[in-house]
């Protein structure tokens, strides 16, 4: 009778950093890091990561736990078996590109938060993953928000377009809009009043806030 072969993925880590982007922003978390292809990875088990999540929350204090880098939620059964683990020791955001809305079934009962991340523009097709993912949260109770990680070229119809398709997704949402590099240091001009002002007429809970940057900082 033969036995099941461990779960296993690569990551890229299991660092303490702080939150850059979105709801949870400037919170101190630690990071669950799927390797993307220029990283260097490291074979973890799920027992293995596990372990690594307990020592980190024992040595130090975080606001919650992160899962994060390329495609992460295509890890789905990998991560319940190690987050069941760990169930109630942290809160748990999943960090998510949104084109795994079946993933979010799988892991609810361990997860307090979905953040969806979009880097516009985005296609149409990427899009409606996007609210499947958003409308799958909000069917379980759980908290979830949309981030526009926007760039210099992202123009006001992208953000107030992805705003639309978020109301649609879900009344509860919370919206997150990022602006590109050259214009975080002018958020208070008019430009940015005004696309403010258009977004919440389409979803009330809009908010406009620059990234964090720097060396103390994990995506």
């Amino acid at each position: 009778m033969g036995t099941t072969p461990p779960l296993t993925a690569a990551l890229a880590g299991v660092p303490m950093g702080i939150q850059r982007q979105g709801v949870w922003a400037g919170r101190r978390q630690l990071f669950i890091r799927f390797a993307g292809p220029a990283e260097t990875a490291t074979m973890y088990s799920a027992d293995a990561l596990a372990r690594e999540l307990v020592r980190g929350l024992e040595r130090s204090v975080v606001h919650s736990l992160c899962i994060a880098g390329r495609d992460a939620l295509a890890n789905s059964e990998y991560l319940l078996a190690a987050l069941k683990q760990v169930a109630g020791k942290a809160p748990v955001m999943a960090d998510t590109d949104g084109q795994r809305p079946e993933s979010i079934a799988v892991l609810h009962p361990y997860l307090q938060m979905v953040q969806v991340t979009v880097d516009p523009p985005a296609s149409t097709s990427g899009m409606e993953r996007v609210k499947e993912t958003l409308m799958a949260a909000a069917r379980v109770g759980l908290a979830h928000s949309l981030v526009v990680a926007g760039t210099d070229e992202t123009s006001d119809a992208d953000y107030l377009q992805i705003v639309e398709l978020a109301r649609g997704a879900s009344p509860k949402v919370e919206v997150v809009l990022h602006p590109g590099p050259a214009a975080e240091k002018g958020l208070l001009e008019r430009r940015w009043s005004v696309l403010l002002e258009h977004a919440m007429a389409r979803h009330p809970d809009v908010r406009l806030v620059n990234r964090l940057a720097g060396p103390a900082t994990v995506r």
